[in-house]
């Protein structure tokens, strides 16, 4: 099977389109098309960026980064439904950075609407803005949007590819193609005739693509199941390729050490004793911090703490109390947004009780298992990379410039990822890793950081504040008036990754919050941006994060407020606003068996948060053991829509609800003179095997337009948590981590 790096050109084609035998399949967004990236040897054939066929079987190049999502899975079986391919047959490559690959959901998720309640004109309005994502390089896997990106596009490949492949056997045979049909990765003829793709792509390379529709859902052979993943042998046996995998011909080690006082310099460096130590070849000089290289990476890691170095101060305010008083003095300003502003929330309603709170959550990091690392060459007129990574083409770019090459004298290796969470849309180690290879030119080097560089040099989840007021009357909600503060993530990262100026309302920052179908009369959610430094960056569902627990703990709280039963109180403002969501609610209504009532010594609590397109409703259980607070069970009900793979989607709501429950039970991210106090994970715990909850996920298709899956379980685990502390004890966490308030089985 070809690799990556032998069938690259740096050129390429644009649009829906594949490769099978040398056949170019697709539609062509714009008027001026780029070439095909892929440059097929003797025996194969490529004439378009998404399918590869040589002697051995097809090849999916997959321009979505792999890192546990089960993107590679279900892409792969998007093309092998059309294609008539079994799935186990198809091979798959992460593609190189190139425009063809450009992700063509972000751009319409990114338009100011609250989602839910888009007509289907303004749904297609955003697939068609889609294709501006070509426009800036938007090579992205990211804002849960690989299905929604590749559902059609691939299916389209796939479909083209097979009737033209079936022209070519039946121009061939001198039969129609109508009168054929495909098989295996074969085109059959009615007497039973055989050729394969690979035989036919010769002859198809000099048809012009047969435009087809798609077939019907009621054809499907793998969508709408739960298929085996294609990576799961390689990950189970060890031979599947992370970042840290990486080895190449004479390869040397090394790791950094940079200012712990973010945004700090470093005034001086003292190598001495490092550089007696043997095994150490170089020390690598990086203006605020050092790498050393090494013939190990531990041998590396060890020296560069032996290095003596006098730190510069942080030019941010020193402490986390310091941080948040800025965060809250936004309050003061104007607001960024008031992307929801519907009724009057300036006053009271007559005859309603007045509800009002504040809460507080921390800086974030992602935490990744594998920390950040990049391999990298430099032979002077070229650079080649690899790492794991979610935006190969800004990758790219940064690194060109760092080398000063042109982007087309850098190669980018994208391996699989041992978790992202947004951490690796970043560009800084691949960036550090091309500056230590520029000191050691034409010999690779990994860079590998050490677990406390990662933890202490993250782009956080930003902290943030909320202030929110409600009114509820007659058993419901008449009134909701929100604010949020924290620093803007998108407006940062436009900055760090593309160079673009920040400005206009940061959706983002109140996602889960403005955009909760709802029918309250009086609703306003308003966002302020925190005017900080502090690096912050895109964390596992983002703004809804911190708006999730925010937005719905105050409804928990204004539902007790009316006496009235939470997960009711929640469905009857939710049923004629938005019913897919409601039958979330009423989905884990159903499997939890909820009544309203617990015995002694159990809690219960319900959230619920639509992000990215899908509604999700989980309810929590805890019990109390020996004055000890347990999570004991959960549900989850989601609605995405068509469920491509109902058992990854079961597994990513399981992962993202672990991933929230994770952040509300124990994980915060604190500064001391400007430092981050948190080292490893001893300092920055998880929930382990045993604490988990016992847990149930129900997948619903109601949804007429495709949602996210790697997301949005992240965002109501905190609420769902928080409420089933407050049935269990009486006491509302208005803060996290829960740890401060509650004792929870660690």
């Amino acid at each position: 099977m070809a690799s990556i790096g032998k069938i690259l050109r740096r050129t390429f084609l644009i649009g829906s389109t594949a490769i099978v035998g040398g056949v170019a399949f697709g539609a062509y967004w714009v008027s001026r098309p780029a070439a095909n990236p892929l440059e097929p040897g003797e025996g194969e054939a490529a004439l378009n960026p998404f399918v590869f066929v040589d002697q051995q079987g097809v090849t999916l190049i997959a321009p979505r980064a792999e890192m546990g999502q089960g993107v590679h899975s279900t892409w792969a079986a998007l093309i092998a439904e059309e294609l008539d391919v079994t799935l186990e047959n198809v091979h798959v490559l992460h593609g190189p950075p190139a425009k063809a690959y450009y992700n063509s959901a972000m751009i319409g998720d990114a338009l100011l609407n609250k989602g839910y309640d888009i007509s289907d004109f303004q749904h297609n309005v955003g697939e068609v803005l889609g294709v501006m994502g070509k426009v800036v390089n938007l090579q992205v896997t990211g804002g849960s949007t690989s299905m929604k990106d590749g559902f059609v596009r691939m299916r389209e490949a796939g479909a083209t590819a097979r009737e033209t492949l079936k022209e070519a056997a039946a121009q061939q045979w001198g039969v129609n193609r109508a009168d054929l049909r495909t098989e295996a990765g074969k085109v059959i003829a009615p007497d039973g005739t055989e050729l394969t793709y690979s035989e036919l792509a010769e002859t198809a390379s000099a048809i012009d693509p047969v435009r087809t529709g798609l077939r019907d859902a009621r054809e499907w052979r793998y969508l709408g199941k739960t298929t085996p993943r294609i990576d799961m042998v390689g990950k189970a046996t060890g031979t599947a390729e992370f970042g840290v995998d990486v080895r190449l011909p004479g390869m040397k080690f090394a790791t950094v050490r940079m200012n712990p006082h973010l945004g700090g310099g470093m005034a001086s460096y003292d190598d001495t004793a490092a550089r007696a130590m043997p095994g150490v070849e170089q020390i690598v000089d990086l203006g605020n911090g050092i790498a050393v290289v090494a013939t190990n990476t531990w041998l590396a890691m060890r020296a560069a703490e032996a290095v003596e170095i006098d730190w510069e101060a942080s030019p941010n305010p020193p402490t986390t109390d310091a941080l948040f008083e800025i965060i809250e003095a936004a309050f003061d300003a104007d607001a960024n947004s008031a992307l929801r502003d519907d009724g009057d929330v300036s006053t009271l309603p007559e005859g309603a009780t007045e509800v009002s709170a504040e809460y507080k959550l921390p800086y974030l990091a992602h935490a990744t298992m594998e920390p950040m690392n990049a391999t990298a060459i430099y032979r002077g007129d070229s650079l080649e990379i690899w790492c794991g990574n979610q935006s190969p083409t800004f990758q790219q770019t940064r690194c060109a410039n760092t080398a000063g090459l042109e982007n087309d004298q850098v190669i980018i290796h994208t391996t699989l990822l041992g978790g992202g969470f947004g951490r690796r849309a970043e560009l800084d180690f691949a960036e550090l890793a091309t500056r230590v290879a520029m000191a050691v030119p034409d010999t690779p080097v990994q860079v590998t950081w050490s677990r406390e560089e990662d933890m202490q040099h993250d782009y956080y989840r930003p902290g943030a504040m909320a202030r929110f007021r409600g009114a509820v009357k007659d058993g419901t909600a008449v009134m909701l008036d929100g604010q949020v503060s924290a620093q803007s993530a998108v407006f940062q990262a436009m900055d760090r990754l593309a160079g673009l100026p920040p400005g206009g309302p940061d959706k983002v920052l109140v996602e889960g919050a403005f955009n909760q179908p709802y029918a309250i009369p009086n609703y306003r959610i308003r966002g302020h941006v925190a005017d900080l430094n502090v690096p912050v960056g895109f964390w596992r569902s983002v703004g809804n994060s911190f708006n999730g627990f925010f937005h719905d703990t105050f409804l928990d709280e204004m539902a007790h407020a009316a006496g009235a039963d939470p997960l009711e109180f929640r469905l009857a403002l939710m049923r004629e606003e938005h019913a897919p969501s409601a039958g979330c609610l009423e989905a884990v209504r159903d499997m939890s068996g909820w009544t309203g009532q617990t015995p002694e010594g159990v809690g219960r609590g319900v959230a619920f948060t639509y992000s990215f397109g899908t509604p999700v409703a989980q309810v929590i259980e805890v019990v109390e053991e020996d004055g000890t607070i347990r999570i004991a069970k959960a549900w989850i009900a989601c609605d995405m829509g068509i469920a491509l793979d109902p058992g990854n989607i079961e597994a990513q709501m399981f992962g993202g609800m672990m991933y929230g429950l994770s952040a509300a039970c124990f994980e915060e991210t604190t500064f001391t003179d400007g430092a981050v106090d948190q080292l490893n994970f001893p300092d920055y715990d998880a929930l382990r095997m045993h604490t988990a909850p016992a847990v149930e996920v129900r997948v619903l298709e109601t949804n007429p337009h495709m949602g996210g899956a790697g997301e949005p379980g992240t965002p109501p685990a905190m609420p769902a948590l928080g409420n089933a502390l407050f049935d269990l004890t009486g006491i509302r966490a208005r803060e996290l981590p829960l740890t401060k308030t509650f004792d929870l089985l660690i």
